[in-house]
């Protein structure tokens, strides 16, 4: 069936429908992984919008439900070159379009993605539509097109109710094989992560702590990547008051990433800074950052395009080490609105100078843009976890 993608300039892509058969309006952004297609789909951080791979062959390794970051997929529709109608892969479930279509997102195959790309970083992010209507109006759909916002996808995408996760009590109990850590919740025994988790990591630093994580749109893997470390988590609704939070004791706190407008969120950030003003060791990712940022009296602003894939490049401003990072966001903090009494820098991107973390003066709390627990992307900075569990023991011992 043929498809169309129209932008809110005018212009206009034709390929073939792929996944639901609905039409949708969203914000058309770009996502440059080779792989994690999967993860990018179950991302919440891409509620509202819809997804374009700029790699030209999507699916050939089908989908593996234990990869999932969520437990459905977000994005409002889904933009290829090519899908893959063949998988191999001897841990996969189905096929990519199988599961488009399980989760009602439409989506279009035979464009020039290279192109749409192009169009996006020169004008930066826009609007579109995707449509098999072959009888449209382009001059009505371009006023509805720009008319769209993305609005509300916090509170959506985030948990109706607080649960918890028992960290691992050994690396016997999962046998030798890191790929085997599993974190239990009470309603399901599949794997949060498999095989995230790096072999390297031997001994369970973070044994016996109490972590909260305020959940404005996390990915599966950050409770793992805690989980895993031996600490006990619970997941809190991104509405939870901080008064509660607070009630819980927890030993640490983690604020994680999440879709939308982080200037949106005004009683989220309400709350985050009555979690700052206590002594509560706090790890803020992506959306999170922004958020605890707004909270101290810095701003943020929206990207030309953003930074979405896996292979960013963040230099650690303390000992010059460059990472290679996980990043999905289209929002910043702008250093320069940031109080140097409250805060300093921590990371950069090496590609366009822009802010990608910061450490808080006379607090235990440091946060980054980008994505540590990867899932898709690169393992460099998983460290982040582990330093974060220290500043907790060193918050207890104090």
């Amino acid at each position: 069936m043929k498809a169309f993608l129209i932008l809110e300039d005018g212009t206009v892509f034709t390929g073939q429908h792929i996944g639901a058969d609905r039409e949708v309006i969203s914000e058309i952004v770009f996502n440059t992984s080779m792989t994690g297609y999967l993860e990018v789909l179950t991302d919440p951080s891409y509620a509202g919008q819809a997804v374009c791979m700029t790699y030209p062959l999507i699916g050939n390794y089908g989908i593996c439900e234990d990869d999932m970051q969520s437990d459905r997929a977000w994005p409002d529709g889904f933009i290829v070159h090519e899908i893959s109608e063949y998988y191999s892969n001897f841990r996969s479930h189905t096929s990519l379009r199988s599961f488009l279509l399980k989760y009602d997102i439409p989506g279009i195959q035979g464009i020039d993605t290279r192109a749409l790309t192009k169009i996006l970083r020169e004008k930066g992010t826009m609007n579109g539509c995707i449509t098999t209507n072959e009888e449209y109006d382009l001059e009505a759909m371009t006023e509805r097109i720009r008319a769209y916002s993305v609005t509300g996808v916090v509170k959506r995408v985030s948990v109706k109710e607080r649960y918890s996760l028992k960290g691992i009590e050994s690396l016997e109990e999962n046998g030798p094989a890191a790929g085997k850590v599993r974190a239990m919740t009470g309603i399901t025994e599949k794997p949060l992560v498999p095989e995230r988790v790096p072999l390297k990591i031997r001994e369970l630093n973070g044994k016996g702590l109490k972590i909260a994580i305020l959940d404005v749109g996390m990915k599966k893997n950050i409770a793992a990547s805690l989980v895993s470390r031996g600490c006990d988590v619970t997941v809190f609704p991104c509405d939870t008051k901080a008064e509660d939070i607070i009630a819980f004791a927890p030993d640490g706190i983690m604020i994680s990433n999440g879709p939308g407008d982080p200037k949106e969120c005004t009683d989220i950030i309400r709350e985050i800074k009555k979690l700052y003003d206590t002594d509560i060791p706090i790890f803020a990712i992506c959306l999170g950052h922004q958020l605890m940022a707004l909270a101290t009296g810095a701003d943020t602003h929206k990207m030309k395009y953003g930074h979405r894939g896996s292979n960013h490049p963040v230099k650690d401003l303390e000992t010059e080490k460059v990472y290679i990072t996980s990043q999905n966001h289209g929002y910043m903090v702008d250093e320069s609105t940031v109080d140097e009494k409250v805060a300093e820098p921590l990371f950069r991107n090496v590609n366009d100078g822009t802010n990608e973390g910061l450490i808080y003066r006379d607090k235990r709390i440091f946060t980054v843009q980008f994505h540590p627990e990867a899932c898709a992307g690169p393992l460099d900075s998983g460290f982040l976890f582990d330093r974060f569990i220290s500043m907790v023991k060193e918050a207890d011992r104090g």
